[in-house]
């Protein structure tokens, strides 16, 4: 067994990763960090890991982290940074779900994030955790960032289109809706049942702090700038993002063939027929990625991309890169089907 350490497991991206590690043929936690419910029971915070998982909280400690083959940080931003460096120079592999090594500089990081960046000289080595993207890169990452949820969405939507140069003409929009978890699990007036609930509204219209991520990574697909308008909005759902994009082609191409063919091999990436549209609540729980392509227009095509944000947009996602950094199989610990209703 691969034993694999969890820093940070009381949030809900925590939660997932133990629920679905306890499946997992080939990994084990060995050890599960909180600082603020140190001596805690995993199983008395989250009673649905009854007899799945007996673990108890430690505080954290890069002595007892280094037991582990690879850890997982499951922190709010600006944390991993800290023990990361350390882990590595002990020869633990990290797994980090934060934003902390997700860009190619510090500046972008410390202007969205708000906070000094205080590792950037790991920028460099850090692999974006996009399977689809980076599977060779991700095979032999020491450091692995694993990618937010809007991000995950929007560039599975669009990376056929980017790929192929000059098909996009102007400024793709991309409109996206989020259950409430991706807020995460600590106490916010917006999360909150009477200020979610019955209402929809969109935020961080004017900048979100995915948009660079996204725009970035996209860059990279493209080898070229991709500039995106993103707007997100929150949905009263628990789970489950929603990416309706609309884009304007350079040249009437089959939109639909290209998308069957650049993820004819992806196992969890499923590509609707004509016709179809996909529901938040048919990834629910998985690590899909299930996309439909809908042309308006000659040239104007809309791409509706769903994934569940606990799942392929964090905890999901990155075990994908764990099975495949150990030369798994891809697949390995994620292969339930979603949940219904």
């Amino acid at each position: 067994m691969i034993e694999v350490g969890i820093v940070g497991g009381t949030g809900y991206t925590g939660a997932e990763l133990l629920r679905l590690l306890a499946r997992h043929p080939r990994a084990s936690v060995r050890v599960l960090t909180s600082r603020q419910v140190a001596g805690q029971r995993a199983d008395a915070l989250f009673p649905h890991l009854r007899g799945i998982c007996d673990l108890s909280f430690v505080a954290p400690d890069p002595a007892a982290l280094t037991a582990c083959k690879v850890v997982f940080f499951a922190t709010p931003h600006g944390a991993a940074m800290a023990l990361v460096p350390d882990l590595l120079r002990r020869g633990v592999r990290v797994i980090d779900l934060s934003a902390d090594f997700r860009f190619r500089n510090a500046e972008t990081f410390e202007r969205w994030y708000r906070q000094p960046h205080t590792a950037p000289e790991l920028l460099a080595e850090a692999v974006y955790g996009l399977p689809e993207v980076n599977r060779d890169a991700i095979r032999a990452a020491r450091l692995l960032a694993s990618p937010g949820c809007y991000p995950t969405a929007v560039q599975l939507g669009l990376l056929p289109l980017v790929r192929v140069k000059g098909l996009l003409s102007g400024t793709p929009v991309a409109s996206c809706t989020s259950g409430v978890s991706g807020a995460g699990r600590e106490l916010k007036l917006g999360s909150l049942f009477a200020e979610a609930a019955d209402n929809v509204k969109a935020y961080g219209v004017a900048g979100h702090r995915h948009l660079p991520e996204i725009e970035q990574g996209l860059a990279a697909i493209a080898g070229a700038p991709v500039s995106l308008t993103f707007v997100p909005h929150l949905v009263p759902a628990l789970r489950g993002i929603h990416a309706t994009i609309i884009a304007d082609l350079s040249q009437d191409v089959d939109v639909q063939a290209l998308f069957e063919r650049a993820y004819a091999d992806e196992p969890f990436v499923d590509v609707f027929p004509p016709g179809f549209e996909p529901e938040t609540r048919s990834v629910r729980g998985t690590n899909d990625c299930r996309i439909a392509i809908q042309k308006v227009g000659p040239r104007r095509v809309v791409v509706m991309s769903v994934i569940d944000n606990l799942v392929k947009g964090a905890a999901g996602q990155a075990i994908q890169c764990f099975n495949l950094m150990h030369a798994l199989p891809e697949t390995s610990g994620l292969d339930a089907p979603a949940l219904w209703p």
